[in-house]
């Protein structure tokens, strides 16, 4: 059986439409080159290898995406520099008017020109930001972001936050500045990428204490990732209790086994049917107004 049929077949047996995948990757060409580059080199941090899955051009991508069933995905981007953000919304922007079945995403960074880019984003039609605190090697609370945060509070657009200390340890990833900033902005919608891995129990707790706060399972409960960075099993209990924060990610094509990994492994637990089906698209649909 192909690929495409073995995930038509997981998502049909739940009864579902489709897929809806919110953490997919999608950005420049040249700018991709460096993100797979920097995968191609992540074995001397990581002590693993990360072969990339689907390396192939952006047209092949989508219809990967499109065969396999994804009703709707993504296209996180994300800048390392101040002066790049506004640039990748721009080509974010052409891209999602290409591509209607992917949400139209963009991204910021603490700079000056934030505020005003981040506003006629909000205004113009985005419906997911992404923040990348590793990459981008910025604190989450710098003050240049305040205006950034309020717009979005102010929006509930969501934010795809990349926060957690995994595959290796920034300068201000970890649940702390997090915890700040959500002392701050009590009403953002965050999505916790990767569950927040390795600091699972700490950023559940951030779930169970503000409401807004969802985590997408993108590499989490795959073989891959439990080899190194197992969810904790006493904590399993809490995936349940949190059925309708939790959504489905896959980090599509930057990821070192096949598609259908990543479902599969939403099974480890034996959360059930419902779990599965609310994890794999109700629960985005409803927050992204899906229909």
């Amino acid at each position: 059986m192909s690929e495409d049929l073995r995930v038509q077949e997981f998502w049909r047996a739940l009864g579902l439409p489709g897929i809806i995948d919110v953490h997919t990757h999608f950005m420049p060409a040249n700018v991709m080159e460096k993100v797979w580059g920097y995968f191609d080199a992540v074995g001397p941090l990581t002590g693993r290898e990360w072969p990339i899955h689907y390396r192939h051009e952006e047209d092949v991508r989508v219809e990967h995406l499109r065969g396999f069933g994804v009703r709707r995905f993504t296209s996180m981007i994300y800048p390392h520099k101040p002066a790049m953000a506004a640039w990748l919304n721009q080509w974010s922007v052409e891209f999602a008017e290409q591509t209607p079945d992917c949400l139209r995403t963009s991204t910021f960074y603490p700079e000056e020109s934030a505020a005003t880019y981040v506003a006629e984003a909000v205004e113009s039609g985005t419906r997911v930001f992404k923040s990348h605190i590793q990459v981008g090697d910025y604190s989450p609370n710098d003050p240049l972001l305040d205006p950034v945060w309020g717009v979005l509070q102010e929006s509930g657009v969501p934010v795809v936050i990349h926060c957690g200390s995994g595959p290796a340890p920034g300068t201000y990833t970890g649940p702390g500045p997090i915890a700040e900033l959500l002392s701050r902005y009590p009403r953002l919608h965050l999505i916790i990428a990767h569950m927040g891995l390795p600091e699972y129990r700490e950023f559940l707790d951030l779930a169970d204490q503000y409401g807004n706060v969802y985590l997408d399972t993108t590499m989490t409960f795959t073989d891959y990732t439990e080899a190194a960075t197992p969810f904790p099993r006493d904590q399993v209990h809490r995936l349940a209790d949190l059925q309708e924060r939790i959504v489905f990610g896959s980090d599509f094509p930057n990821i070192p086994y096949p598609y259908l990994d990543a479902l599969e492994g939403l099974t480890r637990f034996d959360l059930g049917e419902p779990w599965l089906r609310a994890v794999c698209h109700d629960n985005a649909a409803r927050l992204f107004a899906i229909d």
